[in-house]
């Protein structure tokens, strides 16, 4: 749900527009291809269903435990965890692949510093599953980085999901994969790129108009190979408003490192 942003110039602020009414089409991530099957496998998808009719793809997430889904604040439409679900396994939204568990949201909890506004920080939330996921041979918790571990100027990571391609509502039906960038803060935060809405505590990756998560990627993992194992040092927070993959407007998400003792406390709780 990335991409219920507006940059306001004017203020150098941005903020969240009313939820997208997402819908499953065929199109990819910005500049990605289809992932191999059962490769992502710390990946879900956070469902909302708001009037009892069907569930519908609204964010990423990342499995920390068997228990809790990560995702980011401002992918949490309702604090009403009955109108959610969380999928693991999934690949193909508009198929069952035989892969995939259903769980049902016992739970949200929100960082307690997010007060709305993405250029603020602390955009990040835990979902509680109303039963734990297991090991089916497609599902896996994720590895997360060393505390405040940064990582350095073009290191290469991968943004994943089902976020959409033509900002005009089309979505894909098959997990996309695309490498993406580091762009270090020094960058990052200069007065042509993202500036001071550009936080310690966030990641940017990409800005070269190529490639870029878009909406419907909101919550979703950045996946890094670093000391020897993928590692989740990102959940996807904002971007650029009309074209995703726009110069010098990378993807920013909150840094994984600089929360994880937060993370650590819900989930032990």
């Amino acid at each position: 749900m990335i991409w219920l942003v507006l940059f306001l110039s004017c203020l150098g602020l941005i903020c969240a527009e009313v939820p997208f009414n997402h819908k499953v089409h065929n199109q990819r991530v910005i500049g990605g291809n289809d992932a191999k099957p059962n490769t992502w496998k710390w990946q879900a998808s956070l469902q909302y269903d708001p009037y009892s009719d069907f569930y519908q793809h609204i964010c990423g997430g990342t499995i920390v435990s068997p228990s809790f889904i990560l995702t980011a604040a401002h992918c949490i439409l309702s604090m009403d965890a009955s109108l959610y679900r969380v999928v693991v396994g999934e690949y193909n939204l508009l198929q069952y692949d035989g892969s995939e568990q259903f769980r049902r949201v016992d739970d949200i909890i929100v960082h307690p510093d997010w007060n709305g506004e993405l250029g603020k920080g602390n955009d990040m939330a835990l979902v509680r599953l109303a039963d734990p996921v297991y090991d089916n041979g497609y599902v896996s918790i994720a590895d997360l980085p060393f505390p405040d571990q940064m990582l350095p100027h073009d290191f290469t990571c991968f943004i994943t999901g089902w976020g959409l391609i033509d900002y005009v509502g089309s979505m894909p039906a098959i997990l996309q994969v695309a490498p993406i960038n580091i762009v270090e803060h020094s960058v990052c935060s200069q007065p042509n790129w993202w500036g001071s809405i550009a936080l310690r505590t966030m990641v940017c990756a990409g800005g070269d108009g190529v490639i870029s998560g878009c909406q419907g990627d909101s919550g979703g993992p950045l996946s890094c190979f670093t000391d020897g194992a993928w590692r989740v040092h990102g959940v996807v927070s904002y971007g650029p408003a009309g074209m995703c993959n726009q110069v010098t407007k990378p993807t920013v998400f909150t840094r994984v490192s600089s929360f994880l003792d937060w993370i650590n406390s819900v989930v032990r709780q």
